[in-house]
């Protein structure tokens, strides 16, 4: 456990465990919720799909592409609970591959439309 308090900032640092330096990692979710068993019903999106849905969040550079380092403050959200849950999802890709989910940044999804 991390131990916080309202207003306080949390600093995340996720790394990628390979000896190979062409991998580089992005954070693509990280969503908080009061349940580690359900990241829907009660939950405040951080992250999603690389879009950025805190106004707190901000990204630190590394001169490394096995870390993914970043920050938000602590929310109203912590105030109402006792225990709040974060959960992550990353994204490994080929350093340098612009095609790849790593480099596209926030992705949106687009509507549907509701012709026959």
């Amino acid at each position: 456990p991390y131990y916080i308090d309202l207003n306080q900032n949390v600093y995340v640092q996720a790394s990628l465990h390979n000896s190979d330096q062409n991998l580089t990692i992005f954070v693509d979710t990280c969503v908080a919720s009061p349940d580690p068993h359900d990241f829907n019903s009660l939950a405040y999106d951080i992250i999603r799909n690389g879009c950025v849905r805190d106004s707190s969040y901000t990204t630190y550079h590394s001169p490394y592409g096995h870390f993914a380092r970043f920050k938000f403050n602590a929310f109203e959200f912590i105030s109402r609970h006792a225990l709040v849950y974060l959960q992550c999802e990353l994204v490994v890709c080929g350093l340098g591959d612009y095609s790849s989910r790593c480099y596209r940044g926030c992705i949106s999804r687009s509507k549907r439309g509701t012709s026959s």
